[in-house]
């Protein structure tokens, strides 16, 4: 899996939109709150809007708000409105991946390392990112 900057600064937008419940946020201060470049977030904000992950007030009380409440909003959504498969293999969805002979085994190796991410991004809402849960699932430890 990669996490793109426009992911990662899309995520950490709405959590930041999240954690101001009286109304919507400028920008600018979504922007110098995470320390991401205005001009980029702009772009970001538009697909999140498009998307129906957030919604934009014009106007001197205006600004950027969730589109639902934090607690349905998973970082699956943002994720995928971003970046699309939630893993790729050589540039290309795991689903688009065929191999021959010997190898053949291995789309379904990576579906199901796709399928593993998307059960923990799924779980992890804006809601559990913002009282720090730091995983939704209950993950056995890594081996010794």
């Amino acid at each position: 899996m990669h996490i793109s900057a426009r992911a990662d600064y899309a995520v950490r937008a709405m959590v930041t939109a999240a954690s101001y419940p009286d109304g919507p946020v400028k920008a600018a201060k979504l922007a110098e709150d995470q320390d991401i470049p205005l001009s980029f977030l702009h772009g970001i904000l538009l697909d999140l809007r498009r998307a129906g992950l957030m919604f934009s007030q014009r106007g001197g009380g205006g600004g950027y708000a969730l589109a639902r409440p934090a607690g349905e909003i998973s970082v699956g959504d943002i994720l995928r409105t971003l970046q699309g498969s939630l893993s790729t293999v050589r540039g290309m969805p795991s689903q688009q991946v065929a191999y021959e002979g010997v190898a053949a085994g291995l789309p379904e190796l990576w579906r199901s390392i796709e399928a593993a991410i998307a059960e923990v991004v799924d779980r992890a809402t804006l809601t559990d990112v913002l009282v720090g849960q730091r995983s939704p699932v209950d993950l056995p430890p890594p081996p010794s």
